[in-house]
């Protein structure tokens, strides 16, 4: 394995590499690195991880109004089920 100073960055040939991405195994300049949750990252395989994370994150938005959609729904149709069962002479005063 040849040591680290006597590559280049494999973005910017005319550079010298500063580190490795862990992922890719290629050697990068200090601009192209980020550090991702304690690790040294090149910015290809970070956008590749994000996308990969963002595409099995679960929407619960939609779950949420849906159920919030139910409820109001079953609050409201319980109340009109309540008014319905109060007899018409009350709502005339003979009672």
């Amino acid at each position: 394995m040849p040591a680290l100073v006597h590559q280049k960055c494999f973005e910017h040939a005319q550079r010298e590499a500063s580190s490795r991405c862990l992922n890719c195994k290629r050697y990068y300049c200090r601009e192209c690195v980020v550090e991702h949750a304690g690790r040294i990252t090149c910015t290809a395989c970070l956008r590749e991880l994000a996308a990969r994370k963002s595409s099995r994150r679960i929407s619960y938005g939609a779950v949420f109004a849906a159920l919030g959609f139910l409820m109001a729904w079953l609050v409201f149709y319980g109340l009109g089920r309540l008014l319905l069962m109060i007899p018409a002479q009350f709502h005339e005063g003979v009672m």
